[in-house]
């Protein structure tokens, strides 16, 4: 039986976010969950960031405070598996999906997923709106002084430009 090539490993950024309940214990179990996903290894964190709640028609300094955070970590899984672990690991802890940009136990967003990019509806790579926030991007630079997010360069950079629009 002929030997099958390993599917490359990938480094992946996932976003946390929560602004319900114990978030940053919601949150910790998250990257644990993440640990243990088959074909996942080196799982690393940054440290959490609160920000104010961003919903439809912009910040709302009413509704719960967010905790953010970014993970990076190395898979062979395809991005359409990952993105599937992330909704059930978000399910495991609550998560209802009742209105788009709604206040919620825990949010795990696929950031970027190595080189690869997809404008498919089911599978957003890299993230349409990562480059517009700061809760995502200063985190993974803390992670990684090098990052890239594809399509738009340099993470120091694209978060440079953001903090100067504002």
């Amino acid at each position: 039986m002929p030997e099958r090539d390993a599917p490359p490993t990938v480094t992946a950024v996932i976003a946390l976010g929560a602004n319900l309940g114990d978030r940053e214990d919601t949150m910790r179990i998250a990257v644990e969950d993440l640990a243990r996903l088959p074909l996942v290894s080196h799982v690393h964190a940054s440290a959490p960031v609160e920000s104010v709640a961003v919903k439809l028609d912009g910040p709302d300094e009413d509704a719960p405070a967010y905790l953010n955070a970014v993970a990076l970590l190395q898979t062979r899984l395809a991005p359409t598996v990952l993105l599937a672990y992330l909704h059930a690991i978000e399910n495991r802890h609550g998560r209802e999906r009742r209105e788009r940009w709604g206040d919620r136990t825990l949010d795990l967003d696929l950031i970027a997923f190595g080189e690869v990019t997809s404008d498919d509806p089911e599978l957003l790579i890299p993230h349409p709106r990562a480059a517009e926030r700061e809760f995502v991007l200063a985190p993974w630079l803390g992670l990684d002084r090098d990052a890239v997010l594809p399509g738009h360069g340099r993470v120091d950079a694209v978060l440079a430009q953001l903090r100067q629009q504002q």
